[in-house]
C-alpha cells in the first residue's frame, strides 16, 4: 500500500498525472487513482469497519474527486486539496452500520460482558490462536468506532498511520496546534476506556481475547467463513509510518498506538473494480472524453 500522506509523495508525480487527466488521458487517470486508492480504502476500512462500506466510500470520494480535477487552481498542494474532499465526505457520509452497533463505550463495554470468560487449556489457547487474533481485532475496531467521527479519524491519521501534524492541520484546514489538541482529546477518550477494560493494555483487566475466542465460536458468532482477518493482507498499519517519522514524546505510553499501529492493512481489496467503475462512470467519460 503506497500512503501518499508520507514523506515519499510526489507532488510533481501528482500534478503531471493531473494535467494529463484534463486532456483526457484514461491512463493518467488510472494511475492517479492507484497511487491513492489503497490509502483511502484501508483509512475508509477502519473508520467504518465493514470492507463493503470502505468500497462504496472509496468510489464515491475518488469519483467525487476526479468530477471535482478542473476546481483544483493550485493553491495548496495537490494532496491537501483532494484528502480534504476524501475527509469531509467521510465526515458527512450517512451513518454506517457499525456505528448504530457501536454508539459508545457503555454500549462496547456491555457487548463485552455478554459474551463469558470460560476457563481454557494451554492446548486449547494454542489452537484457538487465530480465532483470538480475529476477536483482538473486531474487538479494538469497536472501540475506534465508538469514537466520533472527527475523533476517530484524527486519530487514525495521526497516531495510527502516523501523519505529520503539520499536514493535518492543512488537511483539515486548522491549526497544528488545534489539531494535536483534537488529537490529544480522542486520544484521552479511547486510552482510558483501554485502561479500564482492555486485556491488552492493563493485564489487570478480566478481559481477554482468547477467552472471548472460545465463547464466540460456541456462540456461533465466530467461525471459518466469516473471518475478517483472511489472507488478503500481508502487512501492518505500522509498515507504512514513516520510518524516520519524529518520536511523539507527547505519548507517553506507546503501547496504545502499538495496538492499532498492529491492524491489517488491505492490498487485496478489489482495487481493480474500484478503478474499473471510476472510469465507467458516465459522468468521468462526458468531462474528460475519455
Amino acid at each position: 500500500m503506497k500512503n501518499p500522506l508520507s514523506i515519499n509523495y510526489s507532488e510533481e508525480e501528482n500534478l503531471a498525472l493531473v494535467d494529463k487527466v484534463l486532456e483526457g488521458d484514461s491512463k493518467s487517470l488510472d494511475k492517479l487513482v492507484d497511487i491513492h486508492q489503497a490509502f483511502i480504502y484501508n483509512v475508509a476500512w477502519k473508520m467504518t469497519h465493514s470492507n463493503e462500506d470502505a468500497l462504496d466510500l472509496t468510489q464515491e470520494v475518488l469519483i467525487k474527486v476526479v468530477t471535482k480535477l478542473s476546481t483544483f487552481k493550485r493553491k495548496s498542494a495537490f494532496r491537501t486539496w483532494l484528502y480534504r474532499i476524501v475527509f469531509n465526505e467521510f465526515l458527512q457520509t450517512r451513518r454506517k452500520a457499525k456505528e448504530e452497533a457501536f454508539p459508545s463505550f457503555e454500549v462496547h463495554d456491555a457487548q463485552l460482558n455478554a459474551v463469558p470468560d470460560p476457563e481454557l487449556t494451554p492446548e486449547e489457547e494454542l489452537e484457538l490462536k487465530d480465532y483470538t487474533q480475529e476477536v483482538k481485532f473486531r474487538c479494538t475496531s469497536a472501540m475506534l468506532i465508538c469514537l466520533d467521527r472527527e475523533q476517530r479519524l484524527i486519530y487514525l491519521l495521526g497516531d495510527s498511520f502516523g501523519i505529520d501534524h503539520n499536514l493535518g492541520a492543512e488537511i483539515f484546514d486548522i491549526s497544528p496546534q488545534n489539531f494535536r489538541v483534537k488529537l490529544s482529546r480522542a486520544r484521552k477518550e479511547l486510552h482510558n476506556y483501554m485502561e479500564y477494560r482492555c486485556g491488552l493494555i492493563n493485564k489487570a483487566n478480566p478481559c481477554r481475547c482468547v477467552k472471548k475466542a472460545k465463547s464466540a465460536l460456541k456462540m456461533g458468532v465466530l467461525n471459518e467463513n466469516n473471518l475478517i482477518l483472511k489472507p488478503s493482507y500481508t502487512k501492518q498499519i505500522g509498515d507504512f509510518v514513516a520510518k524516520n517519522q519524529e518520536v511523539m514524546t507527547e505519548v507517553l505510553d506507546k503501547k496504545y498506538i502499538e495496538v492499532f499501529r498492529g491492524h491489517p492493512s488491505k492490498s487485496e481489496f478489489d482495487a481493480e473494480t474500484v478503478v474499473s467503475k471510476i472510469i465507467n462512470d458516465q459522468t468521468i467519460k462526458n468531462l474528460f472524453n475519455i
